[in-house]
């Protein structure tokens, strides 16, 4: 009992939305981002035991050509959506079934990395209903907003991870 009080007091789980994820008995894919990094996972849960199927953070970018000089910005809007990318051409690839998303505790603000990762999950193939007005702008996901122009390493990356 002392656990649960004390996730809910550091803000860390939300457990009504917890249970009614569980309910719907259908795969999540967990969206967690840390000061450093984006965190994807495709997630099946089994009688209230998670089981992490697929797993990618955004380090990953590094080995498709992510520029060492930007390792910064490895929790981007380019960094989210080429992580939610990379984790959908997987998930498409396993050839697992669509799934829901969850972003837990984090606040859904549109036009946000959070939103930049689910159109990267969307462009990989994966059938998720959503706004299109909720997406950040394509010049942001490319990464024209930041300083010195992404545009050109995003392009680059986002092919390598195409052809795989």
């Amino acid at each position: 009992m002392k656990t649960i009080k004390r996730r809910i007091r550091e803000s860390k789980t939300d457990y009504s939305k917890r249970i009614k994820l569980l309910k719907g008995n259908t795969p999540r894919i967990v969206f967690r981002k840390t000061n450093k990094y984006v965190i994807a996972q495709y997630v099946t849960s089994r009688e209230a035991q998670d089981k992490v199927e697929i797993s990618v953070t955004s380090k990953k970018l590094m080995e498709y050509g992510w520029p060492e000089n930007a390792r910064g910005s490895l929790k981007s809007i380019p960094a989210a959506y080429l992580t939610g990318f990379l984790i959908g051409k997987n998930i498409v690839k396993s050839k697992m079934k669509d799934a829901i998303i969850d972003f837990g505790m984090i606040r859904n603000v549109h036009k946000s990395r959070s939103y930049a990762f689910l159109k990267g999950l969307i462009d990989a193939g994966l059938k998720i209903k959503c706004e299109k007005d909720l997406f950040p702008d394509e010049n942001r996901i490319r990464g024209k907003h930041m300083k010195k122009d992404f545009t050109e390493a995003f392009n680059q990356i986002k092919s390598k991870l195409e052809k795989e």
